[in-house]
């Protein structure tokens, strides 16, 4: 069902004000913001109808980029239009922008002290256990047959062994996605899947400059139009760039800007205002920031209206399940790289063990869990430092 009818026109301020709100106290990841402005919008607000948010989340699902920030700004343009959306999308993520910029900061200045280390000692392997049952739930909701998962295994195989760009691997993955679902062979139209989703050494300080500032911007830009399915789905581009490409993180430092991330209010991908500021500073975070989410703005303003239109198609809806098992396979592979760094030795083996089967058995959120193991390793650490060999 496509959305004819024009929503009545709400007021910017009462708009900015409700984003505000939401992007500071939006834990939970994106099933819950999601649910959180069904539920205070549809229900409570009467902002638009059961059909109009039924729409907005499907049509968000079809796109690259964080499903939550997305649906908020496709709610923002009905509501208020064209600057309604711009207005609202960026109340949504400023709350996470000052967090993580202002936990940036506080790592880059206390980073070299030993309680630091100490804390992701312990929490680095959480954030491989947060990562892995993100992974599992998304399974769960979008793999629907054998060559999804034949697409999976070659993009997880192809993330470890080769570590190739991830656009390429999700670009073909699309390709057979379209190939096999697609109108080619005449097959009943797929069903879009639910895309949901639901982690050193002493930094140096920042130092922001034209250049830095200009490839931090167009890398991010990049990433920002390539978290097809998850916004979990940046962690392997993020490491390879980030990491290998450029140098500007260890691997360590990596973990604990995807650990902030996966924390902080909003989406994991707020992860780039974190290293951001690990690279350039405050004027880092602020160009990494705009670049990540600045692509879902155009996507939703673009390409949302037309997709409305065409999202039956089944091609679109078979590139769409192509990418999403890319999704599955590269989130599974990055943990297997990551992995390597996070856990060293017994304790941390323990440490994700125990996360893990927490977070299966019983609903614990992500700040409470990495809380936790942050506690662990300020106990721990101290006991363990000479069996614990830092990543330089």
């Amino acid at each position: 069902m496509t959305t004819t009818a024009v929503p009545e026109r709400g007021r910017m301020g009462e708009l900015a004000l409700y984003f505000l709100r939401l992007g500071f106290l939006g834990f939970g990841g994106p099933v819950a913001l999601v649910g959180q402005m069904e539920r205070e919008l549809v229900n409570d607000k009467k902002w638009l109808t059961k059909e109009q948010m039924r729409e907005s989340i499907a049509i968000c699902q079809s796109l690259p980029g964080p499903l939550a920030i997305q649906v908020g700004v496709y709610i923002a343009w009905l509501r208020c239009g064209f600057w309604g959306a711009w207005v609202g999308g960026w109340c949504f993520i400023l709350p996470n922008f000052v967090i993580v910029a202002s936990l940036g900061a506080l790592y880059v200045y206390l980073g070299d002290l030993q309680p630091v280390t100490a804390i992701f000692y312990g929490v680095s392997p959480a954030v491989i256990a947060l990562i892995l049952h993100s992974c599992y739930r998304l399974a769960k909701l979008g793999m629907e047959d054998w060559l999804q998962w034949v697409i999976a295994a070659v993009c997880f195989l192809v993330t470890i062994i080769l570590q190739a760009e991830v656009a390429l691997l999700f670009i073909g993955a699309g390709i057979v996605g379209i190939l096999y679902y697609g109108r080619l062979f005449k097959r009943t139209p797929a069903v879009l899947p639910m895309v949901v989703a639901v982690a050193p050494a002493a930094p140096m300080a920042p130092v922001a400059t034209g250049s830095t500032l200009g490839k931090l911007m167009l890398f991010f830009l990049k990433a920002g139009s390539l978290t097809f399915g998850s916004g979990l789905v940046i962690v392997p581009f993020l490491e390879q760039g980030l990491v290998q490409q450029y140098g500007w993180l260890d691997e360590r430092q990596f973990l604990i800007a995807v650990a902030i991330g996966m924390i902080s209010p909003g989406p994991v991908v707020i992860t780039a205002t974190f290293v951001g500021y690990l690279v350039a500073g405050f004027w880092g975070s602020l160009v990494s920031t705009i670049g990540i989410f600045l692509p879902s703005f155009m996507l939703v303003l673009i390409v949302a209206p037309i997709l409305a239109r065409h999202r039956g198609n089944a091609n679109v809806q078979g590139f769409v399940k192509g990418a999403y098992a890319a999704a599955i396979g590269t989130i599974l592979g990055a943990c297997v790289l990551l992995g390597k760094i996070a856990i060293g030795d017994w304790l941390t083996v323990l440490i994700g063990v125990v996360s893990l089967a927490v977070l299966f058995r019983w609903k614990v959120s992500n700040p409470m869990l990495i809380a936790a193991t942050a506690v662990v390793g300020l106990i721990a650490y101290p006991l363990l430092q000479p069996a614990w060999v830092m990543v330089k």
